[in-house]
């Protein structure tokens, strides 16, 4: 695992080196164990190392045996000794040990179908010197960020774009269509950045950028195609096991320890029990009410007979480390579950290298509950659709109550109620709050309606299932995965997100992904043979952050209201209907919760990149 940045300019290689030096040491945290630079007159690529692969000789940037070929890699190749095998039955010569030199040699055989035999999670460039051509790919589910900039003389390449702030042709400029997409779902939404000229490659996608043509070319050679077929029960619950069992072992390859995130919840239960790793992590909150797992993590722990580390965060804790989380973050970033993760890593980071954490599970094998149709819309979907659709235009106009979002959900089409797991603001809400300038960005429907159009003839939990794994997975609850982790040098690997596994899930009979309205049934099922029912059937919880209770309180209410009142807050939102949402939440009239965050989390990122210009400092509590 590691971090790196690169660039094509007309710079001289004197006038590169200092630059791609500065790059990288902005991202050191991604890599403190080791560093590599590559410059010539076109291109500059450097490294930061996170050692976990071949300790003494994986250092970056490698070549190929002619050194025409030079590679940044960021990522595991978990079944690289294979491919290695396969590559030197070819020919193909090895100086390392290391999952890197598998790219570069297989890039070298087989072009850019190559990623079509990875097994892991990537983000890498490889630059042709013949060529004079930058290629590069992120992996299929978008584990591994990868940003990438297009400007006058200068193509910018990175795991984190706070490198691109350090090559003096960078223009920083905010992307004023970026803040209305966010406002409606807590994340920077692709392929466009809050940067301008700063794009996301998309998971699944791969790039060419040749020096003569001067412009990126982009592809996509993954594709998620949902083969539901008739397997019964039994033989869906044993692929399940055989495949993931298979997958843990390989996300363990390391030369150093592994340990893992545990929730409470069956998808990390599941993990910590065919790990077989020593060491376990959990945090949860003080505050009554709060979410908080740590006893029933510790339980079985106890159970498997493995070490235990758990932490409580206080409201002094998150709201102490904000400025970190969402410096790391890049770009803003509200979701309230970041701040847990980032305790849970630094505390998991002083023990081990490497954690085997649980994202992914829900997503492939059906975990939300807004993927069943719960009993009460079963009855009211037999009232025909275009009652349902009046009845909607009314409840849109009535002041929030009990009943209203039932109303207005069954009322709208499922690209219209659907956009994934948050949505924080419809178009309208967020118009109210902007000033006329930032109200240009694209409309929720205009951000699903591609994803949409892709899986149209799919039943509508499959077509939910696909939004997610589009957007929700590799922008959100991926995004946070990695920059949390790595902000504290540790390593995070997803058992669930493998192809194989995904494989298998692609086929699950769509009567067992949810059945008798128990989300994940044939992986529950699957889990149960591993793990206690208790914990197989545990309903899911998310991580209930209690911020909403927090912001009743004096003390933490004011400090939003502080942040809301600074003058510059003037040029993107109407105060008046900030404080409103504030002082409605704070009277209980409706919970505005994440409404309150999401805005909050916005300006603490605008204050640190455009307003301080600098590093937050370090605090008490990590």
């Amino acid at each position: 695992m590691c971090g790196f940045a690169g660039f094509i300019d007309t710079l001289t290689v004197r006038d590169k080196e200092p630059i791609i030096r500065s790059m990288a040491d902005s991202i050191k945290h991604r890599g403190p164990d080791g560093e590599g630079f590559y410059t010539d007159p076109y291109v500059a690529m450097g490294f930061r190392r996170l050692s976990i692969i071949d300790l003494n000789l994986g250092n970056q940037p490698l070549y190929n045996e002619d050194n025409t070929l030079v590679i940044n890699f960021n990522g595991e190749i978990y079944n690289y000794k294979e491919l290695r095998e396969d590559l030197r039955a070819k020919g193909h010569s090895f100086a390392t040990n290391s999952d890197t030199e598998v790219i570069i040699h297989g890039y070298e055989e087989y072009g850019k179908d190559v990623l079509q035999k990875l097994r892991g999670m990537f983000a890498f460039v490889i630059w042709d010197k013949k060529k004079k051509e930058l290629f590069g790919a992120r992996d299929p589910f978008g584990i591994k960020p990868f940003y990438y900039y297009t400007g006058q003389d200068l193509f910018m390449y990175g795991s984190e774009i706070k490198a691109f702030l350090k090559h003096p042709n960078f223009k920083k400029e905010l992307n004023p269509d970026a803040l209305k997409t966010y406002l409606m779902y807590q994340y920077s939404v692709p392929t466009d950045s809050f940067f301008m000229d700063v794009h996301k490659l998309n998971p699944g996608h791969c790039f060419f950028f040749n020096l003569e043509e001067g412009k990126i070319r982009i592809k996509r050679y993954f594709k998620i195609d949902y083969r539901n077929n008739d397997d019964d029960l039994d033989t869906c619950v044993d692929k399940i096991n055989k495949v993931m069992k298979e997958s843990i072992e390989y996300h363990k390859i390391s030369d150093v320890e592994v340990g893992a995130f545990l929730s409470s919840g069956v998808d990390s239960s599941y993990i910590v029990a065919n790990a077989n790793v020593d060491k376990a992590f959990t945090v949860g909150f003080e505050k009554e009410g709060g979410f908080d797992e740590t006893q029933d993590a510790h339980d079985l722990c106890e159970i498997l007979h493995m070490k235990h580390s758990r932490k409580s965060i206080t409201p002094e804790m998150f709201f102490d480390i904000l400025p970190t989380v969402q410096y790391h973050s890049d770009e803003p970033h509200a979701n309230l579950s970041a701040v847990p993760l980032y305790y849970l890593a630094n505390m998991a980071s002083k023990e081990v290298k490497v954690v085997l954490s649980g994202e992914g599970a829900d997503e492939l094998f059906g975990g939300y509950y807004e993927y069943e149709t719960p009993p009460e819309y079963a009855r009211y979907n037999k009232v025909p659709f275009p009652i349902r659709r009046g009845i909607k235009a009314v409840a849109e106009h009535l002041p929030n109550m009990k009943g209203r979002h039932f109303l207005i959900k069954a009322g709208s089409k499922l690209e219209e109620s659907y956009i994934g797991q948050a949505f924080i603001m419809n178009n309208e809400e967020a118009d109210r709050v902007l000033k006329p300038k930032y109200r240009n960005g694209k409309t929720y429907q205009e951000v699903t309606a591609p994803r949409y159009a892709e899986i149209k003839d799919k039943p509508e939990l499959l077509q939910k299932m696909y939004l997610d794994m589009n957007l929700w997975l590799p922008y959100d609850i991926l995004l946070k995965a990695d920059k949390m982790t790595m902000a504290n040098s540790l390593e995070l690997r997803v058992p669930f997100l493998d192809k194989e596994v995904f494989k298998v899930s692609e086929e699950i009979p769509i009567k067992y992904i949810i059945h008798d309205f128990i989300t994940k049934y044939a992986f529950r099922k699957a889990a149960n043979k591993t793990i206690p029912e208790e914990w197989a059937k545990r309903k899911k919880l998310g991580f209930l952050v209690p911020f909403k209770d927090w912001i009743r309180e004096d003390k933490w209410c004011e400090k939003v209201r502080e942040q809301f009142s600074k003058d510059w807050v003037e040029e993107f939102f109407n105060k008046e209907e900030l404080f409103k949402l504030l002082d409605n939440h704070r009277a209980g009239k409706w919970n505005y919760g994440r409404k309150i965050y999401t805005i909050y989390a916005f300006l603490i990122w605008y204050e640190i990149y455009f307003i301080k210009n600098e590093v937050p400092a370090k605090h008490a509590y990590v």
